[in-house]
């Protein structure tokens, strides 16, 4: 899909690896579109978690919070809040993990917002 950017092999930390994509989306609909097209590729289909968040702004500037921690409980808001931080709007950012058979605790917090952190510098989102 078109402006879908895909970031894979950001980190691997016992086992786990992790990947990050994100691309614009100024609806719930957009947002589902592109989760949607990143899971038409196999490796992203098959992957333990697709954790993601959008932080939705409309005309009048209104803010709504979209996120799913897909299993990975809290992560969904890690995302969210660092896209609160950066002022980005409109703009769906997935972090996808494959897990890796040892659990990572606390670690994969911090595992998720070195991929958001990733995104944000590699792939340049337009804010707002």
């Amino acid at each position: 899909m078109s402006g879908l950017r895909q970031f894979e092999g950001v980190l691997t930390d016992k086992g786990s690896k992790y990947a990050v994509s994100g691309g614009p989306a100024a609806s719930k609909a957009e947002a589902e579109a592109l989760i949607k097209a990143l899971c038409r590729r196999k490796r992203y289909a098959k992957a333990t978690h697709n954790t993601w968040a959008v932080l939705l702004q409309d005309a009048q500037g209104n803010r709504t919070p979209l996120k799913n921690d897909d299993g990975e409980s809290g992560a969904g808001m890690v995302i969210l809040r660092m896209l609160e931080r950066e002022g980005l709007t409109n703009h769906l950012v997935v972090v996808t993990r494959w897990y890796g058979g040892t659990k990572l605790g606390g670690d994969r917090f911090r595992h998720v917002q070195t991929c958001v952190r990733h995104y944000l510098d590699n792939a340049e989102p337009s804010h707002g």
